[in-house]
């Protein structure tokens, strides 16, 4: 089959089984008139990396309830979006979207750039992004290259090559297959695909729109692609945090930097993290440790966090933090690695 016709085969398959989803025009609706919304684009690109689908569809559906548009995301203040996302992990792209939320609305008039080549310019947005919002928000032909597609055109184009040194070869190739009509429609089509039949472990092939072009089908190895380069072990780090609640139900809490993990959340205060955490309490207070330790996974380390838990009387300073008083302190408002500390700290002292 000629590269056309491969397109035009997975084309003709979305038009039948595009997903829905909140931020997506579908097929149809494209061919009714209506367009992409940037912004929803955009928001939704930006949560979808590193995660999957099924856990941002409330999570954008709440940012976009709460604010409609780039220009309410710009003028939103930096802790109730960073407590919006908390859950979603790689806090620094919740920075970089406000970041950039501001930069389109006070330096672009509130519209985004219709170009990949102007679209790179704005904060948070690297080369997947910015092809990705490209071609789905404003239709240029702009290939886009995330996990999905990887594997798509890994097993099309059987190529053997480890990733991650095979990305320059699998963009080539997706590239050659990315049309100049319907860019938009096919970026998804492909990803869809991906997420949805030729899934990392048993592909459908049966059902596949390009099973027959497929040349890891024919050769069989189509489990077996892509291959990966071997995985370095993760370190192990480890730290202390220390959840002091005042007599009237306060939490001292303090804001990370804005710069590294977790950089602008709000948590509990503790040591560094390394492999020997000396001990740093916030407070003076009659500290207890509740003999069970956080478990967290980020990127590049493992974490283990041991817990302190006092109570502390109305009136005392803390040397960092601030207390939150009871009536605004919601555990979901906090990065996940401090909720499960809090999730644990409450089940050790019902205990």
């Amino acid at each position: 089959m000629r590269d056309e016709q491969i397109t035009a085969a997975l084309l003709d398959w979305y038009d039948r089984h595009a997903r829905v989803m909140p931020w997506r025009v579908g097929p149809g609706e494209r061919r009714a008139g209506v367009r992409p919304d940037p912004y929803a684009v955009w928001l939704s690109e930006v949560m979808l990396q590193q995660t999957t689908v099924a856990a941002v569809r409330d999570y954008f559906r709440r940012f976009t309830a709460r604010w409609p548009t780039v220009g309410d995301l710009a003028a939103a203040e930096d802790g109730d979006v960073m407590g919006e996302w908390a859950g979603l992990g790689y806090y620094a792209r919740a920075r970089n979207l406000l970041k950039c939320a501001r930069v389109v609305a006070g330096e672009h008039g509130g519209r985004f750039p219709d170009s990949r080549a102007e679209l790179l310019k704005l904060p948070g947005i690297g080369p997947y992004t910015a092809s990705a919002v490209a071609a789905i928000a404003f239709d240029r032909p702009e290939t886009v290259l995330d996990g999905n597609v990887e594997r798509v055109i890994s097993r099309l184009r059987l190529v053997e090559t480890p990733l991650p040194a095979a990305k320059p070869e699998l963009t080539d190739l997706a590239g050659e297959l990315t049309p100049v009509e319907r860019p938009g429609d096919y970026a998804q089509a492909v990803m869809d695909l991906g997420a949805t039949i030729c899934t990392p472990k048993s592909p459908a092939c049966g059902i596949c729109p390009w099973r027959e072009p497929c040349l890891a089908r024919a050769a069989g190895v189509q489990a077996d692609l892509p291959r990966k380069a071997p995985k370095k072990a993760k370190p192990v780090r480890y730290g202390i945090a220390y959840l002091a609640r005042r007599a009237d139900g306060a939490w001292l809490l303090e804001r990370r930097p804005e710069s590294g993990l977790l950089g602008g959340m709000l948590g509990w205060p503790g040591s560094e993290w390394g492999e020997a955490p000396e001990e740093a309490p916030p407070v003076a207070a009659e500290w207890q440790d509740v003999g069970a330790e956080v478990r967290h996974t980020f990127t590049h380390f493992h974490l283990r966090l041991a817990l302190r838990v006092a109570e502390v009387p109305e009136g005392v300073r803390p040397e960092r933090g601030s207390f939150l008083p009871r009536d605004r302190f919601r555990p979901s408002d906090l990065p996940t690695v401090m909720r499960k500390a809090f999730d644990l700290a409450a089940t050790a002292r019902r205990d």
